[in-house]
């Protein structure tokens, strides 16, 4: 059994493990222009300048990446992933904050874009702005709402992106918090799925991990889902 970790520590690993393909799920028209055939740079220590508060553990899975456009010049991406349960009260001033920082410390402008893995259907913050008479400011970023595939499911069965297999393990990790057999039967199927979907061996192992890191059960039920696997 793989021990659970916080959520950050999963989604930092996945979103490494398959950044192209995040993006191309997230945000297809950005994903349009970056030249793919350049591997990404993830940029931690640059990251880590931005958001201090990093060395404390948290953000983890926060990403600061580098890529290469089809035109020949190169673009930084922000990518923000908002794990926590609840709506954070400041989230577009710190989007704000750190692709601001970016700038006066690089000189580089970024593309901001934030996945939002919270159950309030009604928080979509995308936008920190303020207007004075003589100053003001708007600064957009994009958002992509995990929610929102609850009613897309049979286009996520469908897709052959990994990124499809994590959306699904998100929101029924989030369904079962209170139901752990239904947990169980839905792991399984899951993983199920993996093959079915033809993924290759290394695709399984990293897709399995994070299934299993996002749906963690009570011991005797670890017992029944590892017999009723083999």
């Amino acid at each position: 059994m793989v021990s659970p970790d916080p959520q950050d520590g999963p989604w930092k690993l996945i979103l490494r493990t398959y950044f192209q393909e995040a993006i191309t799920f997230f945000f297809p028209d950005t994903a349009a222009l970056i030249d793919w055939r350049q591997p990404p740079e993830f940029l931690d220590k640059e990251f880590q300048q931005i958001a201090p508060d990093t060395q404390t553990g948290k953000r983890l899975a926060d990403q600061l990446v580098k890529v290469q456009l089809k035109q020949g010049n190169e673009l930084w991406l922000l990518v923000h992933v908002e794990v926590q349960a609840a709506r954070e009260k400041n989230f577009s001033e710190r989007m704000f904050v750190y692709s601001l920082r970016i700038f006066a410390i690089f000189r580089r402008p970024a593309t901001s874009l934030a996945i939002l893995c919270d159950a309030n259907a009604n928080w979509r913050p995308n936008e920190y702005s303020f207007d004075y008479p003589d100053t003001s400011l708007s600064f957009r970023f994009g958002i992509a709402k995990l929610l929102d595939y609850k009613d897309r499911w049979t286009a996520l069965e469908s897709s052959n992106n990994p990124f499809a297999v994590v959306v699904m393990t998100h929101l029924k990790a989030q369904e079962t918090k209170k139901d752990k057999q239904s947990r169980k039967e839905w792991k399984l199927r899951l993983i199920r799925r993996l093959y079915e979907k033809g993924y290759n061996r290394k695709d399984i192992v990293n897709l399995f991990r994070f299934i299993d890191w996002m749906m963690v059960l009570p011991q005797g039920l670890e017992r029944s889902f590892w017999t009723e696997l083999k």
